[in-house]
């Protein structure tokens, strides 16, 4: 089969990698479409060490695997887990001990013909939600993260650095929960997105200092993150939402002494984030930016990486 290839943090198209066999447990899926995102980026920068087909974002139809599932468009949690430690049985399976992740830990991923997942991470799509839409369930579960791990409420002021891909979903899912929101970012056409849900923006000037509650960083660059923390009140919550390839200096005196909440946050709820795009209260659609056929999967990389480029999705097949 096809399939986009890391290695030595070189990326290429090869036609010969073997079509995988499922173990048991697990079902065969052939993907339909599939996103490039931010991690797929820095993990081709080096961010962490992984060999193998990259993609974790994607729709597929379940080929072999149990009847109920067979010849449905699914989605499908990315974590492939053990079941038996102690993160597992404490009910935290994103964490556990000996998990592979599709497309970035010891588990080949998307940007394929074909990928293996337990089937209890497989989740059918609506028959209504296009394909294309589907494709955003990943990255919408993991915005819906932070209401997991953060309590929010309508007197919450809230700042979300960063208008990219994670920047946009993350915004449109807290603007759901009625806080007092302002998303910062750097591309009046991107805010111009949010803006027509009325959702309010700005440019990082817009930000007062120490005047929020709740931070979030979706820009994975040190600006960002600066931004992020100097608007935090005294016993503010600052939620990690990207990952970084460099290294990032922090003032860890400052956060001892104003009492700062640090959360990372990654992987979030399926069935919510599936909720959303079947009911159409986040909207994907002016986040697709360009479409681009397996085959040309290495010029789909270069577009992804251009400055200001939102979502770029491959046709599978």
């Amino acid at each position: 089969m096809k399939g986009l290839w890391l290695e030595n943090n070189e990326l290429q198209l090869r036609t010969d990698i073997p079509i995988p066999e499922p173990p048991p447990g697990e079902a065969l899926v052939r993907v339909l479409r599939a996103g490039i995102c931010n991690t797929d980026l820095e993990l081709k920068k080096g961010y962490y060490p992984y060999t193998g087909i990259l993609g974790h974002e994607f729709v597929g139809v379940v080929e072999q695997g149990p009847e109920h599932l067979l010849n449905r468009r699914v989605v499908g949690e990315i974590n492939a887990v053990c079941g038996k430690c102690r993160f597992c049985l404490s009910g935290q399976p994103t964490h556990c001990e000996n998990r592979t992740v599709l497309g970035i830990v010891n588990r080949h991923g998307a940007f394929a013909e074909y990928l293996c997942l337990p089937v209890v991470n497989l989740h059918p799509v609506p028959d209504h939600v296009p394909t294309e839409v589907a494709t955003f369930t990943e990255p919408l579960a993991a915005a819906l993260e932070i209401q997991q791990q953060v309590s929010l409420g309508k007197n919450d002021r809230v700042l979300v650095v960063g208008d990219g891909k994670l920047g946009q979903l993350v915004a449109q899912t807290l603007a759901l929960t009625g806080c007092e929101l302002l998303v910062v970012g750097r591309h009046q056409d991107k805010l111009a997105n949010l803006e027509a849900r009325g959702i309010k923006t700005g440019l990082a000037e817009a930000v007062t200092d120490r005047a929020y509650d709740i931070s979030v960083e979706c820009t994975g660059n040190p600006e960002g993150f600066a931004i992020a923390r100097r608007a935090l009140r005294a016993r503010g919550t600052l939620v990690l939402k990207s990952t970084y390839a460099d290294n990032l200096n922090i003032d860890v005196s400052s956060l001892v002494v104003d009492e700062i909440t640090l959360i990372g946050s990654r992987c979030g709820p399926f069935p919510a984030a599936l909720e959303l795009l079947a009911t159409g209260k986040v909207d994907v659609q002016p986040l697709i930016h360009a479409h681009y056929p397996l085959t040309e999967g290495l010029v789909a990389f270069e577009h992804a990486q251009q400055r200001g480029v939102l979502k770029v999705l491959l046709e599978i097949s």
